[in-house]
């Protein structure tokens, strides 16, 4: 695998997001999943980020993390802007995702999907194995859409041992799988990487936007087009706000002090 850029995390509204690339990102997961390690993955659009800033305690989970992306254009751009990081491109979660189960394909290394619906999995498994003919699935599990009930987090861990998997990709959502990841954490001994709408789109559910759109950060327009009611509140409300947040950040005129990274336990987290 060719060697990345890796500076390590750097703070993005409080937020610690690691300035890395594909290359870099991907050869962590891959090494936590040969070494049978814990190990919690997200990557983190303006959204995310924002979920954050808006909540403290979620604030600290995601600065527990192992690993988060730069998954959208501007928290690249926060990146290079604040820290001077030279970063040349984002890492995109569903492009991530391909990247790690290609190489989890190639050194057999089987893989657990967790959430989403059941039909969007039964398009997903198919459409893997299409692009992957080598990958090993060891299960699926669609989500229950509720929370979790008492000692359900054991019984789901255990599920996903018993299966053989060691790579776990969760697609509940942000951020609900962002929550359910590092929930789930301290119980699996491999990585765990929550990839927001990766199982949509390589399910064939939802389509990507023009390159054109995504380099210059307008994903959010084509998603917003794709889904007005769903998603209006996040885009209209949370991209000012980010922006405005950015600019107190680099002026001087906010701290942005991250919060400590978290080890306390979640309990009735989304399943």
């Amino acid at each position: 695998m060719p060697a990345g850029v890796d500076q390590g995390k750097r703070n993005v509204l409080g937020v610690l997001v690691d300035a890395t690339d594909y290359a870099s990102a991907t050869e962590r997961i891959i090494a936590a999943a040969r070494e049978g390690r814990p190990y919690a993955v997200t990557a983190l659009a303006v959204h995310g980020v924002m979920t954050g800033v808006q909540d403290p305690a979620h604030e600290a989970r995601l600065n527990s993390f192992d690993l988060v992306t730069p998954d959208g254009q501007p928290v690249r751009w926060a990146l290079n802007l604040l820290h001077g990081a030279g970063l040349t491109d984002r890492v995109y979660g569903p492009t991530l995702t391909l990247k790690v189960v290609e190489q989890a394909a190639a050194e057999g290394l089987p893989i657990y999907l967790y959430g989403s619906t059941q039909p969007t999995l039964d398009r997903l498994v198919p459409a893997l194995l299409g692009m992957f003919p080598a990958l090993k699935i060891a299960g699926v599990e669609a989500s229950k859409f509720r929370g979790a009930q008492p000692g359900e987090e054991v019984e789901i861990a255990e599920r996903i041992k018993a299966s053989g998997a060691r790579v776990v990709l969760v697609g509940l959502g942000c951020p609900r799988q962002e929550v359910f990841t590092y929930a789930m954490r301290p119980l699996l001994d491999m990585p765990l990487l929550a990839v927001g709408a990766a199982f949509d789109y390589h399910a064939g559910l939802l389509k990507n936007p023009p390159a054109w759109m995504q380099k210059y950060a307008l994903e959010w327009l084509w998603r917003l087009g794709l889904e007005p009611k769903r998603l209006w509140k996040r885009y209209v409300l949370l991209n000012p706000a980010y922006l405005s947040r950015l600019a107190a950040q680099k002026t001087g005129l906010w701290k942005a002090t991250p919060a400590a990274p978290s080890g306390e336990q979640v309990h009735g987290f989304a399943v």
